[in-house]
C-alpha cells in the first residue's frame, strides 16, 4: 500500500503561480513512478506531468509545456509541482498519483494508487 497526501492549491490570479507538493509513504520501492492529473468540471481526467524517481527524468502534456515543473525531494519522498503563467483553464482539482515502475504512460489506470486531491482555481 501507498499513500498519497497532497498540499498546496488554492485561488490565484491569471499570470500568477501557484505550488503543489505530494508526500508518499508506504511501501514505496525504488523504482517507481509518480505524476499529476487533473480534472476540471464537467471533463475527464487528464495527465500533466510525470516524475521517474530513478534518474529523474519527467514527461509534460503539451498544455502545461514550459509553464508547469515536476521534481522530486528523494529525502522526504515528495513531488512537487510548481506551476508558472496560470491560466483560467488551468482551473481543477489536482491529483497526485502513484505507480511501480517506470512508465510514460498519460493513461490513469496506468497508475495504482491516488491522492485525494487539492483545488486549484485561476480567476481570469
Amino acid at each position: 500500500q501507498v499513500q498519497l497526501v497532497e498540499s498546496g492549491g488554492g485561488l490565484v490570479q491569471a499570470g500568477g503561480s501557484l505550488s503543489l507538493s505530494c508526500a508518499a509513504s508506504g511501501h514505496t520501492y525504488s523504482v517507481y513512478t509518480m505524476g499529476w492529473f487533473r480534472q476540471a468540471p464537467g471533463k475527464e481526467r487528464e495527465f500533466v506531468a510525470a516524475i521517474r524517481w530513478s534518474g529523474g527524468s519527467t514527461n509534460y502534456a503539451d498544455s502545461v509545456k514550459g509553464r508547469f515543473t515536476i521534481s522530486r525531494d528523494n529525502a522526504k519522498n515528495t513531488v512537487n509541482l510548481q506551476m508558472n503563467s496560470l491560466k483560467p483553464e488551468d482551473t481543477a482539482v489536482y491529483y497526485c498519483a502513484f505507480t511501480y515502475g517506470s512508465t510514460w504512460s498519460v493513461q490513469e489506470g496506468s497508475y495504482r494508487y491516488w491522492g485525494q486531491g487539492t483545488q486549484v482555481t485561476v480567476s481570469s
